[in-house]
């Protein structure tokens, strides 16, 4: 009875020693482990729950089997056409084979030290073996779209307006793209996975997530701009100056035209008291032709005689009536 409980006190104290020793290891969902004894790879294990090792000789390495993201720097690259813009991307991937990345790069900082390389690299290939339009659209939509300069609303005449619309109208038709931001994440990705597969690594996708133009590109984009508004406005201007010239030659047609009937209606009125007078005069010369004379003769003293500085002599015909003794005209 003695050794009997002797053997189960050695037993027990064996049982707490080897739990001691840690012999028992948890996975949880989403993580996987590889086993190795004296550094050598022994086993892996991906699905969750309770796992027993070699206690002491077996050490446990685990790692996420969940999606991983990667953020890389945005990189200055240069299209093909050599214009500089800046490209932020973004990936995801996972660990596919944990005994392979871990014979590789052994820990998840030193894989995402390797997308960093393989990554970087790519972006900046397929970017500088493409165009910008390639880079910055992911359609053709915008060659079906119908841009309109909306007219001042003051252009009321229809004319006018549609005239003013073929001067500001301008068609902007952009190259059609063959590949597009999405099928050059597509190339990254056909290109950089065979590479991450070497180190247990599956790449899920290579997702360009912003792209902006570099200083440079961006200076030269703003200057095209406002070339093509000073366009615009110069087409305003040049209309303006048109619209001047052709009410100032509608306003001195219109001028020369009142000025004329004008004239023509002060000559008709000019003949009428003309003949007017004429009838007047000749009525009165006819009534009494003695003092007709003499009404002329002193209106014309009282025109000429003002404008002489001296009189020399009277004896002509004009002064006569200043030499007869009754007023009338001597001969």
């Amino acid at each position: 009875m003695k050794k009997l409980c002797t053997a189960l006190a050695v037993i027990a104290i064996l049982a707490v020693v080897f739990l001691l020793m840690g012999p028992f290891y948890m996975l949880s969902e989403g993580e996987q482990a590889v086993i190795t004894r004296f550094g050598r790879i022994v086993g892996t294990e991906k699905e969750a729950g309770l796992r027993m090792k070699m206690p002491v000789v077996d050490d446990v390495t685990k790692y996420p089997s969940t999606l991983l993201s990667w953020d890389g720097d945005a990189q200055r690259i240069p299209t093909k056409e050599n214009q500089f813009i800046w490209v932020d991307a973004t990936a995801r991937w996972r660990i596919s084979d944990p005994a392979q990345f871990y014979m590789s790069v052994k820990t998840v900082d030193g894989g995402l030290a390797r997308l960093n390389d393989v990554l970087d690299s790519t972006i900046r290939t397929v970017i500088s073996e493409n165009y910008l339009n390639e880079a910055v659209r992911s359609t053709n939509r915008i060659n079906t779209m119908e841009y309109r300069e909306e007219l001042n609303s003051e252009v009321e005449d229809p004319e006018d307006a549609e005239t003013l619309r073929s001067l500001t109208g301008t068609i902007v038709r952009q190259d059609d793209i063959s590949i597009g931001r999405e099928g050059l994440s597509d190339m990254m990705l056909k290109e950089a996975a065979p590479f991450m597969a070497g180190y247990g690594i599956e790449l899920v996708d290579i997702i360009i997530r912003q792209i902006r133009y570099s200083d440079d590109l961006t200076a030269s984009v703003y200057a095209r701009m406002i070339k093509e508004r000073s366009q615009i406005a110069e087409a305003y201007r040049s209309y303006g100056r048109g619209q001047l010239l052709s009410w100032q030659g509608r306003t001195e047609n219109d001028r020369k035209t009142i000025l004329s009937a004008a004239y023509a209606e002060s000559e008709k009125i000019k003949g009428a008291a003309d003949a007017e007078a004429a009838a007047i005069y000749s009525g009165a010369y006819s009534a009494d032709p003695e003092f007709f004379r003499l009404w002329t003769t002193l209106e014309s003293y009282r025109t000429v005689l003002p404008g002489i500085d001296k009189t020399l002599s009277t004896d002509m015909d004009y002064f006569s009536y200043l030499r007869s003794p009754d007023g009338t005209q001597g001969h």
